[in-house]
């Protein structure tokens, strides 16, 4: 793992610590304790990251090469250097990837019957089903296009698949057919958007065959270039700069920099060209040329691309090779027929996704629409599902005469189209809707109802660590706080209110929010547990958290770890501080946790002299979390949720299962420990939170 100095500490690169993270990733898909189904969806989540990191991250990189050398120094890494360590590294796990798929997933799935066939080996009984199925639902949607190096005019889609074909024209002599020897070049895209990936086929006896809608067109491509004979069919895929993303990775004077350059093309520039490795060099310098790729642009693959496609997989309802059920926990505090704002009255609830239902989450905005003491509602949203329930119980609230202010986010990466419909369907039902800042993203996850009681006006918050989105909380690992705590409401109301002016300056009394105290604040804390340590008292610190990129708070982080704080760090995705370095960050332990649910909560623990501070945060540590966008975290009151969320910690950080150790080498060995009892943390939380509402 390459490291980047700075003074004297060291740090992991940014973008080969997330390289290692995804590999975690694809450590699930080899676990041979998952069940296959499951193993393909790791694959299709591996592959779906590595898409949106070479639009995103590499992109970026890319366009510093454009930079002056004078530029290029300011950056404290050679762009040129990292890109091969990327090349290298994504090549290496791009070949695990391969052997994982062809010699341990699919042979999995072949025991269970369901077998993935090629155009090779079709079965007998099943060649006129498939002809009649591309003959029906295929053949409108294939549009060969001829290639010719002297009029590059092809445009090839984002992520899209295309079949690259070798061509020879068939001439007539004497009656026989005959090979010119002058080749041509075409390509076909692969309609999988609209036909899905994958074809599945009549059932023989017990097998269940499935052939990927690239190998069906295979078979006849004779039909689709009638007149030429098909001399070979490789694979190939662009993925395209998303340069509209690059003012959340650069900032400054080098921000306008790029962005000079970027705002001269009309579509975004390749960052990646994947190709079978089998293609032979002059077909691969063919399109090369054509489509005007530069040598750094490709990349080896198989046979097949896009397998972030597994996600729709057919499973045939095979449900013994997918993931057992974990039904969703009842809340005990949020009793059927009872009001939600009653029981919020009575004490802080803490809801934990997904093992318990994001039902509340709807009932609690559900409830504030239809009663007649809620006078508004005030919400910011990220990124919210299709057909969103979130925005129907905002949309109905208005209806019935609540005032509902609703700030989306248009900036929420890959979601922008998406969260303008949402802002223009809440809009047209007379909502006051906010929107984005320039250079600002609002990244917090907070709804605030206004109820009048005894003729005065009560504040009902909710604060989370995930979105508003009743999909993904099936999935995604998260916290979310109900509370009447007045304070607590004044402090969000306040960020409120900074969303409608977007100026002015603010203090806070309950909650961090970024970017005005929050840095400020976690440096206090840190710097209280250094204060303890000096006056011979215990100390430590636990996080939790999704990246850890933040240079100054990784440097803080060194600095207790100097002065004897012990600090304990579970982060799911990039961590940049370089764990276990004797005179650095010798009191520095770092796992991470894949398991089959997103970790995606970030809590952070302070011993602060035995009187533990615990905040719940929206917010990494990252220097664009902490500086450039709207974040908050919050205050911990209720001891007994304080106590529940310390365990929650507790139970992770002894997970021998699933759980790697970062160490300096990134390694991501797994946490075992020998002799101890199997703990998977996130069926352990799981069974907690049970033990905690079964009463």
């Amino acid at each position: 793992m390459t490291e980047r100095k700075v003074n004297k500490y060291k740090f992991f690169d940014r973008e080969l610590s997330w390289l290692s993270f995804n590999y975690r990733v694809l450590q699930e898909a080899k676990d041979k304790t998952v069940p296959p189904l499951e193993r393909l969806k790791f694959l299709a989540i591996y592959s779906s990251n590595l898409d949106e990191f070479f639009r995103v991250r590499v992109a970026s990189l890319k366009s510093l090469l454009s930079l002056k050398s004078k530029t290029q120094k300011k950056l404290q890494f050679d762009p040129t250097k990292l890109l091969d360590d990327i090349k290298d590294t994504v090549h290496e796990h791009q070949e695990e990837f391969g052997n994982i798929y062809r010699n341990q997933v699919l042979p999995e799935l072949e025991k269970q019957n369901i077998v993935l066939i090629d155009e090779n080996n079709i079965p007998d009984e099943d060649k006129e089903f498939l002809e009649s199925f591309y003959y029906d639902k295929v053949v409108p949607y294939i549009q060969p296009v001829l290639l010719d190096k002297k009029k590059i005019s092809t445009f090839l889609h984002n992520k899209s698949i295309y079949l690259a074909v070798r061509l020879t024209l068939k001439t007539k002599a004497k009656n026989k057919t005959s090979t010119r020897v002058r080749s041509k070049y075409a390509l076909v895209e692969i309609p999988s958007e609209t036909l899905g990936r994958f074809v599945s086929l009549p059932q023989i006896n017990e097998k269940k065959y499935v052939i990927f809608l690239d190998d069906l067109i295979r078979i006849f491509l004779p039909e689709v270039f009638p007149g030429y004979n098909i001399v070979s069919c490789y694979s190939i895929k662009l993925t395209r700069d998303a340069e509209l993303y690059i003012d959340d990775e650069f900032s400054g004077n080098l921000l306008q920099k790029i962005q000079k350059g970027l705002s001269k093309r009309a579509t975004g520039v390749p960052s990646r060209f994947l190709y079978d490795k089998k293609m032979p060099k002059p077909f691969l310098r063919f399109l090369s040329e054509t489509l005007n790729l530069n040598s750094d642009d490709l990349i080896e693959g198989g046979k097949y691309h896009n397998f972030n496609d597994f996600f729709r997989f057919p499973s045939f309802n095979l449900r013994e090779l997918e993931y057992e059920p974990m039904p969703p926990i009842v809340c005990k505090e949020l009793k059927p027929g009872i009001s939600i704002f009653d029981a919020i009255s009575q004490k802080d609830v803490l809801l934990s996704f997904p093992y318990q239902s994001y039902g509340y989450v709807l009932q609690f905005l559900e409830e504030a629409a239809n009663d007649a003491l809620v006078k508004s509602i005030r919400i910011t949203l990220y990124r919210v599902a299709t057909e969103s329930l979130v925005v129907r119980s905002l949309i109905k609230a208005a209806q019935n005469g609540k005032n509902v202010t609703v700030f989306v986010e248009l900036k929420a990466r890959f979601d922008e189209v998406s969260n303008f419909s949402s802002a223009e369907t809440l809009e047209n039902a007379g909502i006051n809707v906010l929107y984005s800042f320039p250079g600002l993203k609002v990244h917090s996850k907070l709804c605030i109802v206004e109820r009048m009681e005894k003729g005065k006006p009560q504040f009902y918050s909710y604060f989370g660590t995930g979105n508003f989105n009743e999909k993904t909380a099936r999935i995604y690992c998260d916290l979310a706080l109900l509370t009447k705590n007045q304070e607590m409401a004044d402090d969000a109301l306040k960020v409120f209110e900074f969303l409608i002016h977007k100026k002015g300056k603010y203090s806070f009394n309950q909650l961090l929010v970024a970017p005005f105290n929050m840095r400020k604040a976690f440096i206090q804390l840190i710097e209280n547990e250094i204060k303890h340590t000096a006056n011979g008292k215990g100390t430590s610190i636990t996080i939790k958290l999704n990246s850890l990129e933040d240079g100054k708070m990784i440097k803080k982080l060194y600095e207790a770890s100097q002065a004897g704080v012990k600090i304990r760090i579970i982060v799911r995705g990039i961590c940049c501080l370089v764990p276990g370095i004797a005179g650095m960050s010798e009191n520095i332990s770092v796992i991470s946790i894949v398991d089959r649910f997103l970790e995606h909560s970030r809590v952070y623990v302070f011993c602060n002299n035995g009187e533990d501070l615990v905040y719940v945060a929206s917010a990494d540590w990252m220097k664009r979390n902490l500086s450039r966008r709207v974040e908050v975290a919050f205050p911990i009151l209720d001891n007994n949720i304080k106590t529940q969320l310390i365990k929650q910690l507790e139970i992770q950080w002894e997970d021998n299962t699933k759980a790697r150790k970062i160490d300096a080498s990134q390694r991501n060995e797994y946490n075992t420990q020998s002799g101890k009892e199997k703990n998977r943390s996130q069926y352990k939380i799981y069974d907690f939170i049970k033990s905690l509402n079964s009463n």
